[in-house]
């Protein structure tokens, strides 16, 4: 007797696999992605990590770490997941590489969100609440609860250990599928975009009273100008991989259908994106990330240069000689003092200023007394505006 399928059962006929409609353009894509938005981020992490370092400030410890997280989602994402894994290996990878990529790849995504949503908390804060937020936000406690939210990001990826890729997908999902890609939707969009929404409302309502009251400062409107772009691109580019999930998880397997194929493409596509446009969104709102970016990429066009072409002072020079050359950059002329070079880090050594016959930079010849400290003006480190001495509240990009 021949066996009879039960026709009863739901199952999902397996046709053969629906075809790439976008053919090899989505390697193109990640390549030129990954070029791009690798060395930017890197840069954009060391100007951050410098201005973490000299201002003290939170937004730019919860930047660094954003920058961070968006790195680590271009390596496992872009590069293992979609160049070498699917374009290089052409999936033909044992499962337990597969999961173990998938955890990895869920950590750096949540760490990336919930970093943004961290962001947007302390700026409400800072806003909103400024007695409180300077006895609740500095710098040892921002590295702390970014450790954290990492640590927590690394404990809610490991479940994906178990998820079922898209990609594989031929079977109708089973309650553990349901589960995972539920609990992925929630936590990478619907629950962080309620937060943004919600908070940012309360900003911008904020702000729009002090506007009012004519109390609004022009670098609080920057800085919330910078959080709400960060934000609504989040929003904007993330959206059609949500909708994707849901219409892959309720309507048609992309094995099924080309259409669900060609929209799982494109969705994944605009949320990478998301990487790499910080940097252009930073450098657009705030001068001061934009003298950092320029310090960084001066001392590094300048690093080479600097030091091989710097022009050495012949070793049988007398002291004497040695202090003029060293003096010379400050203009100082000693009597019987010969200037063979300038010294090419400028300034006169503290060491030989007791030796100097005059001070160096002093109008009147003869006294050997260091400048006074009232002709040194207190300067804003490097990178930072005149105006960005402020108290911890009042935080500026």
């Amino acid at each position: 007797m021949v066996p009879v399928p039960n026709s009863t059962a739901v199952t999902w006929p397996e046709p053969e696999r629906s075809p790439c409609m976008v053919g090899i353009f989505p390697v193109v894509y990640y390549s030129v992605l990954l070029g791009l938005g690798l060395p930017v981020n890197i840069l954009t992490a060391v100007a951050l990590s410098r201005l973490a370092t000299r201002t003290k400030k939170s937004s730019y410890w919860y930047l660094l770490a954003l920058t961070t997280s968006d790195i680590l989602t271009q390596v496992f994402i872009i590069f293992v997941g979609f160049i070498l894994q699917t374009a290089i290996l052409a999936r033909a990878v044992p499962r337990a590489f597969v999961h173990i990529v998938n955890v990895l790849e869920f950590t750096a995504n949540h760490a990336s969100i919930w970093v943004t949503v961290l962001l947007t908390v302390d700026r409400y804060v800072a806003l909103c609440h400024p007695l409180r937020y300077r006895t609740v936000s500095y710098p040892r406690r921002t590295r702390r609860i970014i450790a954290a939210v990492f640590a927590v990001a690394l404990a809610t990826g490991i479940p994906f250990y178990w998820w079922l890729d898209a990609w594989r997908d031929a079977d109708p999902p089973t309650a553990l599928d349901r589960v995972l890609k539920w609990v992925h939707c929630v936590t990478i969009y619907f629950l962080p975009c309620s937060i943004f929404l919600a908070a940012n409302s309360v900003i911008i309502h904020k702000l729009k009273q002090r506007g009012r009251s004519g109390g609004r400062r022009p670098h609080r409107g920057k800085t919330t100008a910078l959080l709400l772009a960060v934000t609504a691109v989040f929003i904007v580019l993330w959206a059609p991989r949500t909708a994707v999930m849901m219409c892959h998880l309720y309507v048609a397997s992309v094995k099924r259908d080309w259409r669900v194929h060609l929209a799982l493409d494109v969705a994944n596509m605009a949320a990478m994106l998301n990487t790499t446009l910080n940097f252009f969104l930073y450098c657009f709102v705030s001068d001061t990330f934009r003298r950092a970016v320029s310090e960084v990429l001066r001392a590094h066009a300048w690093h080479g240069p600097r030091h091989g072409g710097a022009r050495l002072v012949s070793p049988t020079l007398s002291p004497s000689q040695l202090l003029g050359t060293a003096c010379s950059a400050r203009g100082c002329r000693h009597a019987g003092v010969s200037v063979l070079t300038q010294h090419p880090v400028g300034p006169c050594p503290r060491d030989a200023a007791p030796l100097c016959p005059q001070s160096c930079g002093a109008g009147g010849g003869g006294s050997s007394q260091p400048l006074s400290s009232s002709n040194s003006t207190a300067k804003p480190p490097p990178g930072l505006g005149p105006g960005e001495l402020r108290s911890p509240g009042e935080e500026a990009m």
